[in-house]
């Protein structure tokens, strides 16, 4: 599914006052390694860097470096390249998922970015940067709505995570209806929409939750039938035989079975 480093895909508004579930999972996969953080999906990079930058210090990393890539030009430059080099975990920031895949796609950058998880270098995203990490990402779609035709708009994501498509702010903003329309026209992707202050943890082939929330799942595999097509393109989906898993902390997916993994708790094992 992957390469051989551990993803932490967040679906955004993750804790950053009180208990930081999410985030020490973030600092504890870079170990006393150096983080970098990478503010390219956002339009305030400095203010994006800032907060990470404070927030990771005060848990305990010491090496955290702040990196705005905001041009093509930048993703092919050796300064930034070295910049990046020797880090043990990278964190994209929020924002607009398409900067980050126009920008690093087909570069430099995106190249070693992803050597670099094949080496088993943490890969962290949150939001914009949560999506960008699949190969394939929603763009665009109606939130709070019922699943229509031709409503999403999709492109191609970093593909640190082959055959999923990830969406963020899941339940907060009514999104299920725009996973479906994507799953509908990529039955072969798995849908995987994470609510805020939630995070899937990735890694040997299956992801686990944590945080507050829910994680949502919808796999098209088993689809009998659907009406996509771009005729009535206005029209409502209608699909039959998809199957839909929720998961809270706790609780595990095994990506290749696609098959939920079911509760463990994590303080009985480490009894």
């Amino acid at each position: 599914m992957g390469g051989k480093g551990k993803l932490i895909i967040i679906g955004g508004a993750e804790d950053k006052e009180n208990e930081c579930e999410i985030l020490k999972e973030v600092t504890d996969s870079a170990g006393q390694g150096k983080i970098v953080i990478i503010t390219t999906a956002t339009q305030k990079p400095a203010e994006a860097g800032r907060l990470y930058s404070e927030i990771f210090r005060k848990l305990g990393i010491e090496n955290v470096e702040v990196i705005n890539i905001n041009s093509r030009q930048d993703a092919q430059a050796d300064i930034f390249l070295q910049r990046v080099e020797g880090a043990a975990c990278v964190f994209f920031t929020g924002g607009d998922q398409l900067r980050i895949t126009s920008i690093l796609g087909g570069t430099l950058m995106g190249t070693k970015l992803k050597e670099m998880f094949d080496r088993g270098v943490a890969i962290v995203g949150t939001s914009a940067g949560a999506s960008a990490m699949s190969s394939v990402m929603i763009v665009a779609g109606n939130d709070e709505d019922s699943p229509r035709k031709c409503t999403v708009k999709m492109a191609p994501g970093l593909g640190l995570l082959s055959g999923c498509v990830i969406d963020q702010h899941f339940a907060q903003r009514g999104r299920i209806g725009r996973l479906i329309c994507a799953v509908a026209q990529n039955p072969h992707v798995l849908g995987i929409g994470i609510d805020e202050d939630t995070a899937i943890v990735v890694q040997d082939e299956r992801f686990d939750v944590i945080g507050s929330q829910a994680v949502t799942i919808v796999d098209g595999s088993t689809l009998s039938f659907s009406n996509v097509s771009e005729t009535k393109p206005d029209e409502l989906l209608a699909l039959m035989d998809i199957k839909m898993h929720v998961l809270s902390k706790g609780y595990g997916f095994d990506l290749i079975k696609r098959k939920p993994i079911g509760y463990r708790e994590v303080d009985n094992e480490n009894s």
